[in-house]
């Protein structure tokens, strides 16, 4: 009996934590979904943080990835890295196209259609893919065939393993169509799979649904009270994001300059040449990102080594001006708004007052230097010709004496004879031996 009565008791005991309600806890019964937000160009550094999302999902068993998508377009290395990932995706990728009065232009269209479901907000439009040079510079007629004609294949490509509209597809890139949610929506067959008010509409459209993946598999998504987890760039990628963009790497490639500019006016100052390095590299940093053209940036270059000159070589001005001028010229042309990827172009207000400051301080700089150079020397020989002082003793022309000049004592004779106490003036020097006349009046 004592037997029977123990195992009862170790039965009793156990009993709770075997029963359904305490084999998993609530939370984790609850389906996972990752929230990556996305606004701005599409870039290396925006691939990258798509890229960790996508790694942290499939490593946190996660059920869903959606990207909140809102950009003008970028690159489309950038574009192909970001979908080749979205593809072994081990999660379903949801690309959301929202809130409402976004845009997914040119590559953000391409991912749009690249994603295992495709949602669009009301109010929003998609398209415009057609393809540009990186540096925004007018492609002759072959190759701008080429571009064209592969990322159309792409796109194709991309929108039939979706089973997506492929005619449409290829008109966004081939024509520079665009479409609004409902164009999209109403197309046969669509581009997208739903429109969604906001993120937490969409899971709940979402739930229970079948999709079919890349590889040709189907998945059920389970979204029903999901565990939604937000993530963020990295503070590394928000500040290499941030200096990718076109008004800001301009103010540190200005900057730079400048800083460099002070360090040659005055060697050793340090701090103007460390801070005009540093701005100098991470604006090479955004210009490798930044689409750019080359002849704009030469003339940059260029005008900024004009200024330069201007400091050293008395030009009265014509470097200076010649400087400004192709920093101008220049800074346009490298900032000019590229077809096809708006937001791309620094507005003239910038330009204009960052050109001509510059360029002030640079001219003020080189007239300083002129003045200085204008100047009789202060030191040696030359600099105690025309210094007065103070005979310390009676001068005669063959009676040589003392005298106060510079604050200190000097051997001198004159040509006429002055008292001592007389003023004097230097008129010469020989050896150490100064040659006075007697100071004019005041």
């Amino acid at each position: 009996m004592p037997h029977w009565r123990s195992l009862l008791l170790v039965a009793a005991l156990a009993a709770p934590w075997n029963a359904p309600g305490h084999a998993q806890s609530p939370a984790e019964e609850r389906p996972r979904a990752i929230v990556a937000e996305l606004e701005g160009i599409i870039h290396p550094v925006a691939a990258e943080f798509l890229n960790e999302t996508i790694d942290q999902a499939d490593v946190t068993d996660t059920d869903v990835v959606v990207f909140v998508l809102r950009t003008p377009g970028g690159l489309l290395d950038s574009t192909r890295t970001i979908v080749s990932r979205m593809i072994t995706s081990r999660a379903p990728v949801v690309v959301f196209v929202g809130p409402s009065g976004a845009r997914a232009a040119s590559a953000g269209f391409v991912i749009t259609i690249a994603a295992d479901v495709a949602v669009m907000a009301p109010g929003t439009h998609i398209g415009a893919a057609h393809p540009v040079s990186g540096s925004g510079q007018a492609m002759d007629d072959t190759m701008a065939q080429k571009a064209a004609s592969d990322t159309a294949a792409y796109a194709r490509s991309l929108a039939q393993a979706r089973g997506r509209n492929v005619a449409l597809s290829a008109d966004a890139v081939l024509e520079s169509r665009a479409f609004t949610d409902q164009e999209a929506l109403e197309a046969s067959p669509p581009l997208i799979d739903f429109t969604a008010q906001d993120v937490e509409d969409l899971l709940r459209q979402l739930d229970g649904r079948t999709i079919r993946r890349f590889d040709g598999r189907t998945t059920t998504i389970e979204t029903a009270n999901a565990d939604v987890v937000h993530v963020t760039m990295s503070r590394r990628q928000r500040f290499l994001s941030a200096i990718a963009h076109p008004q800001v790497a301009y103010l540190l490639l200005t900057l730079g300059a400048l800083g460099l500019t002070i360090e040659l006016w005055n060697p050793g100052a340090i701090v103007p040449g460390v801070v005009g390095g540093l701005s100098l590299l991470l604006a090479f940093f955004a210009l490798q990102i930044l689409p750019v053209d080359t002849t704009g940036l030469l003339l940059i270059a260029f005008g900024l080594g004009l200024l330069l000159l201007e400091l050293k070589v008395p030009s009265f001005g014509i470097l200076g001006i010649g400087g400004t001028v192709s920093l101008l010229v220049g800074s346009v042309m490298l900032t000019r708004e590229i077809p096809g990827l708006p937001g791309m172009a620094v507005s003239l207000t910038v330009v204009l007052p960052i050109v001509l400051g510059l360029a002030a301080i640079s001219l003020f700089l080189g007239r300083l230097a002129l003045k200085a150079q204008a100047r009789p020397p202060t030191t040696g020989v030359e600099g105690m010709v025309g210094e007065e002082g103070r005979a310390r003793t009676a001068l005669a022309p063959d009676a040589p004496g003392q005298v106060d000049v510079h604050g200190e004592i000097w051997r001198a004779r004159s040509r006429e004879p002055l008292p001592a106490g007389a003023r004097v003036r230097v008129v010469e020097v020989n050896g150490l031996t100064l040659v006075v006349e007697a100071a004019p009046s005041t």
